[in-house]
């Protein structure tokens, strides 16, 4: 679909949004369309419904509703913006991305990539970065409602999707018919409208809910214990990690993965894929597999499942472009020589955690450009309709935390609280996929302060005949 660049200009040049539509199982009960976002910024809403759609929502919701995702303009399949002049030259940009830095000869040599990628993007892709703020993609949904001929918006966003639901809330509070907001994003921490100038990382305290999080998956290898957790066969899963860690930031091991190559893990590849295994429980036992081959010698035979699937998905974004996104609409620190400082900070309450998510933003104070037309506050709106706000309680991306006073942002809001773990209710939370079905279905959300139960504690064995699928046990 063809939509405006420029919404100062609607009659200027346009852009493309890519979309794809999963039909309504019993078109003759369909209520209309729900419109989703997995998160990101920028993440894949083609990919999304094409690959998980069809388990991710009840067949009750799978039956009534067209379920439509799109690629956020300028990415993925959305007339994307690119930093360098091909692919390839960008990916290799990409793959050359320093880890998160520790040493000062680290901070200097992530600093100087940050201030490259800064630059080329600014160069090569700043007419289309000016424009791609989350503010753009909320005004692009609502000409996407219109042209599927619904009158107000069904809505679920994931993680950055909850910043996007709270920025159409603002922008179209009477256009609303249902929003499902799971795994909130602070709007405050995240745009830095409060006046916060630490690094949009720190802001939102990904640090801590990580931390929080990970201290969790210790304490649930340390009672599941070593026959259903295999790092608890060395010791405590606390001072077995801590000892790991320690020992890679001066001694990297190198390990063989299954096509005959090698990568070598340090302290921060250890520190990334935990981080990235906290989004789902059901990977936990696969982690534990990792720090405990790395912790013992000679268990080091082949590559742990978690780090051989870590070096096909090392990229978390999947252009520069995408990665850079966030620059053009949140508050900079505006002082990019203080990164340390603030990681450092960081690293105190999000320990080993902190320190990665502070330097995520750096590359951001390289580049000038800035979407004049993105929404930062104020964020209390005037949605009349109730709305569900999730969270759940061990999130290391957007710490439960956020949950409550981001409810407050709506008169109506009713929150729901998982107790669990990981990254939103997706795959994890039968209960929560019934409120949430019943919610879409009906409008009738569940009273304000509810509660649901994930389905399986992160160590439990898989029953006979069944596997894990996105995390859920099917047959």
């Amino acid at each position: 679909m063809e939509v405006p660049a420029d919404y100062d200009h609607p009659r200027g040049p346009t852009t493309t949004i890519a979309l794809t539509r999963l039909p309504a199982s019993d078109p003759a009960h369909r209520i209309g369309t729900l419109f989703t976002n997995p998160g990101g910024p920028g993440g894949p809403g083609v990919d999304f419904i094409q690959q998980v759609a069809q388990i991710a929502y009840t067949p009750q919701v799978r039956a009534q509703f067209d379920i439509l995702g799109f690629d956020p303009r300028g990415v993925g399949k959305s007339d994307p913006a690119t930093c360098y002049r091909t692919e390839a030259e960008e990916q290799k940009v990409l793959a050359s991305q320093p880890a998160f830095p520790v040493t000062h000869a680290e901070e200097r040599a992530y600093t100087t990539w940050g201030i490259k990628v800064g630059l080329h993007c600014t160069a090569f892709a700043g007419d289309k970065l000016a424009h791609m703020s989350t503010a753009n993609v909320a005004r692009d949904m609502d000409l996407l409602r219109q042209a599927v001929g619904d009158d107000k918006l069904s809505y679920v966003g994931y993680s950055y999707g909850t910043y996007l639901g709270a920025t159409y809330a603002k922008l179209f509070p009477t256009r609303v018919r249902a929003l499902v907001l799971d795994g909130t994003l602070s709007p405050t921490g995240y745009s830095g409208s409060d006046g916060d100038r630490r690094p949009f990382g720190v802001r939102v305290a990904q640090g801590d809910g990580a931390a929080a999080t990970f201290a969790q998956f210790k304490a649930e290898c340390r009672k599941a214990g070593p026959d259903r957790c295999s790092l608890a066969k060395l010791g405590d899963p606390s001072t077995v990690i801590e000892k790991l860690f320690k020992r890679l930031k001066t001694n990297p091991v190198v390990v063989t993965l299954p096509d005959g190559t090698t990568t070598t893990v340090t302290y921060q590849v250890a520190v990334v894929v935990g981080f990235q295994h906290m989004y789902d429980p059901a990977g936990w036992p696969e982690l534990a597999d990792l720090y405990s081959q790395l912790a013992a010698p000679a268990k080091r035979s082949k590559a742990p499942a978690a780090l051989a699937e870590w070096t096909k998905h090392r990229e978390v974004y999947p252009s520069l472009a995408q990665a850079m996104q966030p620059c053009i609409e949140t508050a900079k620190a505006g002082r990019p020589l203080a990164y340390p400082e603030y990681a450092d900070a960081a690293d105190k309450t999000g320990s080993h955690f902190g320190r990665f998510r502070a330097w995520i933003s750096q590359p951001c104070e390289s580049m000038p450009v800035k979407d004049t037309d993105a929404f930062k506050g104020p964020w209390p709106n005037k949605v009349k309709a109730p709305v569900l706000v999730i969270g759940t309680r061990y999130d290391p991306a957007t710490p439960y935390q956020a949950t409550r006073p981001y409810a407050d942002l709506f008169p109506a809001a009713r929150m729901l609280t998982v107790e669990g773990y990981g990254h939103t209710t997706l795959f994890k939370s039968s209960c929560a996929d019934a409120r949430i079905t019943a919610y879409l279905t009906t409008l009738q959300a569940p009273a304000d302060g509810s509660t649901c139960q994930q389905d399986r504690k992160p160590f439990d064995p898989i029953p006979a005949g069944k596997k894990l699928v996105q995390g859920a046990v099917v047959q």
